[in-house]
């Protein structure tokens, strides 16, 4: 009976150390991102209807509205009263939409990652190429907009957050990062307890090169090594590109670190040698790789878990 009972503790034991698995990580490694999922979300981004996504516009209206259904569906919160947080930087009336899910732990709840990317892009061309006026954006950047989309899904399922995440879709980043100026600004007003900011940028095509993507402001912190630590692989690296064309200044993480000088970076795959349409009418869907990038969307999640659940803040700037 002794031996029964025994093994009867020790089957309790692993189920119950099972459960809090899921909530450490373990299910972020059998979760499986939905290829057909992150097109569908990818295709209505950059589909003719939405106009090419300029803030303040009918179009980009229209791609507010899905982003926050995807939102609602998935038990992500508004952080604010509603989903729209209105720019007071912006010169027609445009909108962040911010999303909240609260950590799991008592003390660590307290502290946030943000995890955004910019929906907006630059709309309709002044002059058509073979009939097409409109400036799709599918690379730039409706790829990380669905990036955010399918992380903030897994979040919304599993609840696996220590730490709080609060889910942003920037506008008027095309018209010089206000989007993401309005809201650091915003948040550090309200004393805003942010650990880190993770931002995603034009991740519709892969590198040819030994990691998947690239991180701007590489040396400004350790959050490159960190990334690939908790990946267990190569996700993220240098590409001299980065510092030639300032790309650590060129997104929305930049108002983040100047605000409050935290680790705020972006990832981005987009190496000025893979994609020959930026800021063109031909960034459309037909030319995105969704396989890609349903592999780097699975391959960050547990990055993200694990920025939310270390017990310290082991991702910091450097000296």
């Amino acid at each position: 009976m002794k031996r029964i009972a025994c093994l009867f503790f020790l089957i309790a034991l692993s189920c119950k150390s099972n459960l809090y698995g899921s909530k450490s990580g373990s299910s972020a490694k059998s979760y499986k991102v939905n290829q057909e999922s992150v097109a569908k979300t990818l295709e209505f981004l950059a589909s003719d209807e939405l106009q090419g996504r300029k803030a303040g516009s009918a179009g980009i209206e229209k791609a507010a509205q899905y982003l926050e259904t995807i939102f609602s569906q998935n038990h992500i919160k508004p952080y604010f009263r509603t989903y729209k947080d209105t720019l007071s930087n912006y010169p027609e009336p445009a909108y962040n939409i911010v999303g909240y899910l609260e950590g799991t732990d008592p003390k660590l709840k307290n502290e946030f990652v943000v995890v955004g990317a910019h929906y907006d892009h630059i709309g309709l061309a002044k002059e058509a190429i073979n009939g097409d006026s409109i400036n799709n954006g599918a690379n730039d950047n409706a790829s990380g907009t669905t990036a955010v989309t399918e992380i903030a899904r897994y979040f919304g399922k599993f609840k696996s957050n220590k730490r709080s995440l609060l889910f942003v879709f920037f506008s008027a980043e095309e018209a010089g990062l206000l989007g993401s100026e309005h809201l650091a600004k915003k948040l550090k007003a309200q004393d805003f307890n942010i650990y880190t900011m993770l931002n995603f940028e034009m991740i519709g095509v892969p590198m040819k090169r030994d990691f998947t993507a690239y991180i701007t402001g590489y040396a400004k912190s350790n959050m490159a090594a960190k990334f690939n630590e908790y990946a267990g692989k190569s996700v993220v690296g240098f590409i001299q590109q980065e510092l030639t064309y300032r790309l650590f200044m060129a997104s929305d993480n930049y108002p983040f670190y100047k605000e409050f000088k935290v680790p705020a970076q972006t990832v981005c795959t987009f190496d000025f040698e893979n994609f020959n349409y930026y800021h063109q009418v031909q960034d459309e869907f037909k030319l995105m790789d969704t396989a890609h990038m349903t592999s780097f969307i699975q391959d960050m999640l547990p990055v993200i878990e694990k920025m939310a659940n270390s017990p310290t803040k082991e991702i910091a700037l450097k000296k």
